[in-house]
């Protein structure tokens, strides 16, 4: 059977921001790509895998903790680290070595939602 789309479009995680011009910021920094830009919808990549973000000043402020999480694998884990750390993200989990194979962290973006940067440990992967 013949897919209706590529698989890097099958599945879109679109997050509903107060501030464009601040959440696009904070995902260029962590290494996203800007695709589109139609001022209240960007369309960023990571590898071909679209996200999309679209802003609604009129959502209420972020909870204490995501209710969204999603994850980025990259070969350097630490790299990423220290690019959250420059911009001063919010730490939801920091960096460490997890019994489930990976090094990973977490930061809430500028609207709560988790972004989880992880790199595969030697011993596995879960």
């Amino acid at each position: 059977m013949t897919p209706y789309v590529p698989a890097t479009a099958q599945l879109v995680v679109e997050i509903f921001v107060r501030n464009m011009v601040r959440s696009r910021a904070f995902y260029e920094h962590l290494g996203f790509k800007l695709e589109t830009d139609n001022g209240s919808f960007v369309e960023l990549s990571w590898e071909g895998h679209y996200l999309y973000l679209e802003e609604r000043p009129d959502q209420p402020p972020p909870a204490r903790h995501p209710q969204l999480n999603f994850r980025v694998m990259v070969p350097n884990v630490d790299h990423y680290w220290t690019l959250a750390q420059a911009i001063g993200a919010t730490v939801y989990a920091p960096i460490a070595d997890r019994n489930y194979g990976l090094r990973d962290f977490t930061v809430l973006d500028p609207d709560g939602v988790g972004v989880r940067f992880g790199t595969r440990l030697a011993r596995g992967y879960a």
